[in-house]
């Protein structure tokens, strides 16, 4: 890497590309330079494309530097910068805790579209960064919510989260698979389980699987569907009459995970596709009658 950092936005913004070496695309590379180049110099893209002029310190430098060096080892920049976007908010994020993602946004958009209007008792489970329900209680402009996870550093995470954006969550440690929940009359239980197989390792890329949690990602072949068949075993119980499960799914599973709720007793299955048309949600009500 070059000694000699330049002078102006648009030859930074060239230096930096060119010194990121991960296999990506020269798009992706890009939009990663935009952001190191905001977060270190307070430079925008408009500020970019106009060239301001910058002066950098040696600090400033030698930061620039390790950006490149953690980049170019495949960590992903939410942990680096120790934050990530969700549904226009910032998260805090650490390893060990999942890093939020697009489909994730599309699954709480829709539970927000069909809650409109309403005070909704809800349920997160396996909440990670907490993105899930801060965000429902942000847009619907709920008092509470409740959510559930097996790790204690995840949980620390999320109450940061929650402190962040001033919400009042009731965060519980619970294992799913062998803890029952214990609230009840809900009228929303949602989840985005660990839903990757093991096999599918082989398509994931060096940032996601050195990085991030595997007990937030992957599931075993034997029983792709353990963490689904679980919890809505459970929802059966937790949610009131009419109330509404949502499930995040691997787009393989969207008919394997339907059969299991009818098979459960729920009505009104519906499979929903993501904005590339994949499966990738899957939302149930549940009956008691």
């Amino acid at each position: 890497m070059s000694e000699i950092i330049p002078d102006s936005s648009k030859k930074l913004l060239q230096y930096v590309i060119n010194n990121i070496t991960i296999d990506e695309s020269d798009q992706e590379k890009q939009s990663l330079t935009y952001i190191i180049i905001d977060e270190l110099f307070k430079i925008n893209k408009s500020e970019i494309i106009t060239d301001r002029s910058i002066n950098i310190s040696k600090s400033q430098s030698k930061e620039l530097k390790n950006f490149i060096d953690r980049i170019n080892k495949n960590e992903p920049i939410q942990y680096i910068l120790e934050e990530a976007e969700f549904y226009g908010r910032k998260f805090n994020v650490a390893q060990g805790v999942l890093i939020p993602r697009n489909e994730t946004e599309e699954l709480v958009d829709l539970i927000i579209k069909d809650s409109k209007e309403k005070k909704i008792k809800f349920l997160d489970i396996g909440t990670g960064s907490g993105c899930i329900p801060i965000t429902l209680i942000k847009e619907l402009k709920l008092n509470k919510g409740y959510a559930i996870d097996f790790d204690p550093r995840v949980i620390k995470i999320a109450r940061q989260n929650a402190s962040k954006h001033e919400v009042d969550i009731d965060f519980l440690m619970i294992d799913i698979l062998t803890e029952r929940i214990p609230v009840i009359g809900l009228d929303v239980l949602v989840s985005n389980p660990p839903y990757i197989t093991e096999s599918e390792k082989v398509l994931m890329k060096p940032n996601v699987l050195n990085y991030e949690p595997n007990t937030a990602l992957f599931v075993s072949d034997e029983d792709p569907l353990i963490f689904y068949q679980k919890i809505a075993a459970a929802g059966r119980q937790c949610l009131k009459d009419e109330g509404r499960l949502y499930f995040e799914i691997n787009e393989r599973f969207g008919n394997q995970v339907a059969q299991l709720l009818e098979n459960e007793g729920y009505k009104n299955i519906e499979i929903i596709q993501d904005i590339n048309g994949k499966d990738r949600i899957v939302k149930a009500s549940n009956t008691l009658t």
